[in-house]
């Protein structure tokens, strides 16, 4: 598969062929291995559904590919997730062969990724192996125990073996992973490595067990081979006292000199206090780690966390600062990602929106999908395939938000006349709102114009600032009503206002109200939080009353404790498990579960929840067409990804 396109021009360092080795790759990006799919057995053998997924990344045109990781012990004390797939015996070889035959059909360099959980692993057992027996700060993870001189040995034959296998199934090398906290992450920090020999204490004691591993794989896979190791450039372990800076630079100096062909920077553990991978990370935030990694292992470097942005990558690349752009989550948001910037249609790439997703549901053993990507998990189903309609039809959406933006774009992908009308005089529905998310509110604009763009694209008619009504709708005749109003601030809730008049938190949002210096947030759902948030960060006092027993009970869990962080960080107090019994000229009179009363002064009250489901239309409008659907909020308040998926399931079914 050749890329090509005016973009192969116009970002031609990301798009010049390089040698790596022996191996001449096409360009230089690098498919990190994302997590794991959770789409096998738990036997560890792949399934159709992975073959169909790894059909599309062999097609994504990276120039190197890397294979999920594989846990190398027959055991399963490597095995960190439940459906994480094996290399620990030859029966899997035959499997894995049909991955790399894949990957090398489509013109990519395969490595195959070898993953040992380490403090993390051991799923199916009731301990778990670390260098030393550090007690877990996270309480579903198996109960650590010390390895024994011996069991490192076995554990780096474990690593070899499985990369002798790798190579027997057609990869063109291997990789070994510290990344988010695992086995070899273990030994090289010290808050996991406490030992008083010759494994542990020094930085060169610590880094003896990867040294060892490097060099007995060596020996195994040969020197043609590739070998690639994924290090911490910061393991964001300082309060558990974890390794420096200077430590996890040094630990990459010493892989270079154990003749690794490239160093993989990764970001983070399981356990840190601080997000990686989240929208609250500048695209730009961890690229500093890569420019210190440059400066002290004279070997490539892979680089791509939170950077999911080819403009820059290129950027980088042309300045020095990363050899290869190591993409992974942007991927699973479109992995046509390469192949547009190749067009030089950069606009018309799907954001990943660091919601994290995909890590919510892997760490429930679930099979991962993503929030911009319905299709991603379902590759292997027909109806997730977007075909061209079989009967053209004149469709019209009602809603301008993600659902009806989604529906609206698949259904004119597949050929159908498609208009969407939204009463609001811009795109993006709650999207809008959604931007001022204090930290990583930009990536809600870009969604936006990614859809505007796709409107433009596949002929979409938009029709802003125009109400659907029954009349108007029935003027239009359209074959197929897809109706995708969202959910507003439930009318039927009545506050116990006197005195003073409530804000709604979207017009506070979009700036069409005037906000007091001190704020009370009815509401510590999404909506309330944001604006709390945003308020402060314009240094309003503000404090959010919650009638349920915590805040953020919206918002999935990967990104709830970023919430939890922001409220700390700008002094928002919270009241939870409070009515409100007042709001008066004075403040907010709320009373708690205890029955204990109190009166927070407050110049303006801001109602933030709870939602409702826009309906009427649904029932008005049911005699208007040959066919209705109903897509998103509409059908109750939730979160983007349910509006997203919905979008797109109605616009395949059309």
């Amino acid at each position: 598969m050749n890329l090509s396109g005016p973009g192969v021009t116009r970002y031609q360092h990301l798009f010049e062929p390089v040698q790596v080795g022996k191996f001449r790759l096409r360009n230089r990006v690098k498919y990190a291995a994302c997590s794991v799919s959770n789409f096998n057995d738990e036997e560890g053998f792949i399934t159709d559904r992975e073959y169909a997924r790894m059909e599309v990344i062999a097609r994504t045109g990276c120039g190197l590919i890397t294979n999920q990781g594989a846990y190398p012990d027959a055991n399963g004390e490597g095995k960190a997730y439940t459906r994480q797939i094996s290399i620990a015996d030859d029966r899997y070889i035959p499997g894995l062969r049909k991955v790399a035959d894949m990957l090398h059909a489509q013109g990519a360099v395969a490595i195959q990724q070898i993953l040992h959980g380490g403090r993390y692993g051991g799923i199916t057992l009731a301990y778990a192996l670390q260098p030393s027996p550090t007690p877990q700060t996270l309480r579903h993870f198996r109960t650590p125990r010390e390895m024994s001189r011996e069991e490192i040995r076995i554990v780096i034959e474990q690593h070899a073996d499985g990369a002798t296998r790798a190579m027997e199934a057609g990869f063109d090398g291997v990789e070994h992973t510290a990344f988010m906290g695992y086995l070899l992450a273990n030994f090289l920090s010290s808050f996991t490595n406490k030992r008083i020999d010759e494994y542990g204490g020094s930085v060169e004691n610590r880094a003896r067990f990867m040294i060892e591993l490097l060099d007995t794989t060596r020996r195994a896979i040969g020197k043609d081979a590739l070998m690639v190791v994924r290090l911490n450039g910061e393991e964001l372990m300082d309060e558990f006292g974890g390794s420096t800076h200077e430590e996890c630079i040094e630990f990459m100096r010493l892989a270079g000199q154990a003749g690794v062909d490239m160093i993989s920077i990764v970001v983070g553990w399981h356990e840190a206090r601080r997000g990686a991978l989240g929208r609250d990370v500048p695209t730009e935030g961890w690229l500093y780690l890569a420019e210190r990694a440059k400066a002290a292992a004279k070997i490539p470097i892979a680089f791509g966390p939170r950077f999911g942005d080819p403009v820059m990558a290129d950027r980088a690349i042309a300045a020095g600062t990363i050899d290869f752009w190591e993409v992974c989550r942007p991927f699973l948001a479109d992995p046509q990602l390469l192949h547009k910037a190749a067009e030089d249609r950069v606009e018309e790439i799907r954001p990943c929106v660091g919601g994290l997703l995909c890590l919510s549901r892997m760490f429930r053993d679930l099979p991962y999908n993503c929030a911009m990507n319905p299709r991603l998990s379902h590759e292997y189903e027909p109806e997730y395939e977007v075909r061209p309609a079989s009967v053209k039809k004149r469709v019209l959406v009602i809603g301008g938000g993600p659902a009806g933006l989604e529906a609206a774009k698949i259904a004119g992908e597949r050929g159908h006349a498609v208009t969407l009308v939204e009463k609001a005089p811009a795109l993006g529905g709650q999207l809008r709102h959604a931007a001022r998310e204090v930290d990583g509110g930009y990536i809600w604009p870009r969604l936006i114009r990614y859809y505007e763009t796709q409107m433009a694209r596949y002929g979409v008619e938009v029709c802003l600032g125009q109400e659907a009504t029954r009349e108007t709708v029935e003027e239009m005749a359209p074959d197929v009503i897809v109706v995708a109003t969202g959910a507003a601030l439930d009318p039927t809730r009545k506050w116990p206002v006197s005195d003073r008049a409530l804000l709604d938190v979207y017009d506070v949002l979009e700036d069409r109200a005037a906000v007091g210096q001190r704020v009370v947030v009815l509401s510590g759902e999404r909506a309330g939080l944001v604006c709390a948030e945003y308020l402060s960060a314009l240094g309003k006092r503000v404090t959010v009353v919650e009638p349920g027993p915590r805040i953020a009970q919206d918002v999935i869990p990967t990104f709830r404790w970023r919430h939890m962080a922001w409220v700390k960080e700008y002094g928002i107090e919270t009241v939870t498990k409070a009515g409100v019994e007042a709001i008066t000229a004075e403040g907010v009179t709320v009373v708690d579960d205890t029955g204990a009363r109190r009166t927070i002064a407050a110049d303006s009250v801001i109602a933030a929840g709870p939602r409702r489901s826009r309906q009427d239309l649904i029932e008005t409008l049911e005699f208007s067409g040959d066919e209705l659907y109903v897509a998103g909020d509409v059908v109750r308040p939730r979160s983007v990804h349910n509006a997203v998926r919905e979008g797109f399931l109605v616009g395949v079914r059309i």
